[in-house]
Formats: C-alpha cells, structure tokens, sequence
C-alpha cells in the first residue's frame, strides 16, 4: 500500500507515469499504420515535432488555450501526414520505410534552420499544462477510439489491405483512399503526442525528434504486437520503465535494456501479444461454464 502512495504522490515517479503515456498516444498512432495497415513508418517522430512545435508556438506566442493547440498541432500532423501520403502510398516496404526516414530528416533539418523554432537551441518558455489526468483521458479516449476503429468496417478494410492488397483492391476497397486515411489517423495521434510532449517538458529540440525516436516509438509497437492494442499498451509500458527499473546497475542499464529486446525477438517474434486476441480469450473465459455439482445420492 505504500509503495502505490509513492507512486501517487512522488513527482518523478508521476513524470516518469505521464511520460509513458505520451509516448503510448504516438504508439497507438504507428500501431494502426504499421500494425493495422502494414505500412511502414520510420520518420514517425517527426509528426510529434510538428505537433510539439505547432502547439507550443500557438500557446507561447499567441496565448491560444491549451486544448485548441493540442488540437491544432494534430491536425497539422495529419495535414503533413496526408501530404507526404499522397505521393508516397504507392510505394510498399523499405521503400515507403525509406521515404518516411527521409521526410522525418527533413522536418528536424528545417526546423533547426528556422528562426521561429528556436533553431539549434531549442525552443524553451512553453507553459506546462499538460499532467497526469489530461493524459490518462486522452488514452482512454484514443484507445476506445482505435478499438471502435478496428471492429468496424474501416478497420477491417485496413486488415485485409495488410494481409493482401491485390485480394482486398478485387474486393472493391480502395486501397490508396484507405492507406492515406489510416496515415492521416495515426499522425494525428503523433501530433497530440508531440504536444502534450511540449506542454509537459516545457522545452523542445529539434534532436528530440530524430530517428532515435522513431525507432523507439517502433520498438513499442513491434515488442508489444504488432495490430495488437493491448500489446501497444503493454510494449510502451515495459520498454518505457525499463530503463527506469534498471537504473541501479548504472552505465550497463542500457546493454541489459538491449539484451532484453534480443531476447524477446528471439523467443516471441511476434510480439508479446502478437496474434493474441484479448477479447476472443476473454469471452471464452466468461462463457465457460463451472462444472456441475455432484449431487448426494444421485
């Protein structure tokens, strides 16, 4: 019972909580592009940037209320997510992996070379208005909104476009409409991250935003599953207080952290909840049925 009180009241285990579930809103985002559609994204850190930037300048410099910037720097996310999908969504693979990777090195560059961003050094006096409740309602709401997402006629569209576009495009769904309508969502997500991100901080820097953290919010996504919520819940929470849990041992934290994730490929490819279906498993549970009671004399 102590420990669930230090961890309640204690501000840096309550950062470190509200931090985590920063990065699970942008994971939840790559999940449904790379998870859902099977489209794969490296340049995902970039849409938090401009959502971190856009969001920041709009409170800083014109005072504009928290919740409206929140919204204003997702949906300049997804504006440069539908951009850059336009062009891009006929390509598949490393190819579509290597144009993200490229775009996410274009956005870092320009906003390092422009003045309004602070360039190099970053932009720092952002308000802090994003805590621990916005964020745990925020991922309530989201991951409500990606379940409805995936059980309905949209999302299932998004399945079968992963499993075999050619099948699904016979089928009538149109396949480029709904692969830049799935990164549309998904950067959406990036871009709240990125604000709650600057509103949490406080300061923002271009290198914040590198491939180093594209790869991290991957790792999240594949670690845990990759199409599987839950699993998203579940690698963001694990790879996020890792680090955290093994910081007794130091400079090797990050070599053990590493060992780990090879350890996991190894022995669960898929991801921890990869090809696990909760609610499948857990309806099966509910409706077993105890076995009947022998009755005396009978």
């Amino acid at each position: 019972m102590q420990a669930i009180i230090d961890i309640t009241t204690n501000p840096y285990y309550i950062q470190v909580i509200t931090m985590m579930g920063v990065y699970l809103i942008a994971a939840l985002g790559l999940n449904l592009i790379t998870g859902v559609t099977g489209q794969f994204s490296f340049g995902h850190a970039a849409y938090m940037s401009i959502g971190a930037y856009t969001s920041a300048l709009l409170t800083k410099n014109l005072d504009l209320p928290f919740l409206l910037s929140l919204l204003a720097g997702g949906l300049m996310a997804a504006l440069f997510g539908v951009i850059l999908a336009v062009p891009s969504m006929r390509l598949t693979g490393d190819y579509l992996g290597i144009t993200t990777l490229g775009f996410g090195e274009i956005v870092r560059v320009v906003f390092i070379n422009m003045e309004i961003t602070g360039g190099a050094r970053g932009l720092a006096g952002i308000p802090r208005s994003t805590d621990l409740t916005v964020v745990f309602i925020l991922v309530v709401l989201f991951i409500w909104a990606l379940y409805r997402i995936n059980n309905s006629r949209f999302g299932r569209a998004l399945a079968a476009i992963r499993e075999d576009e050619i099948a699904a495009e016979s089928m009538g769904i149109n396949v480029f409409l709904y692969k830049v309508e799935s990164f549309a969502i998904g950067t959406f997500l990036a871009g709240i991250s990125g604000g709650l991100y600057a509103h949490l901080l406080q300061y923002i820097n271009p290198a914040d935003f590198g491939f180093a953290k594209s790869f991290e919010l991957l790792n999240f996504v594949v670690i845990g599953g990759l199409g599987s919520i839950p699993g998203t819940v579940l690698g963001t929470t694990v790879l996020s207080l890792a680090p955290e849990f093994l910081r007794f041992v130091k400079e090797y934290r990050m070599l053990i952290y590493g060992g780990l994730m090879v350890l996991m490929m190894i022995f669960r490819p898929h991801g921890i909840l990869g090809g696990v279906d909760l609610g499948r498993l857990l309806r099966k549970v509910l409706r077993k049925k105890p076995p009947a009671a022998l009755s005396g004399g009978n």
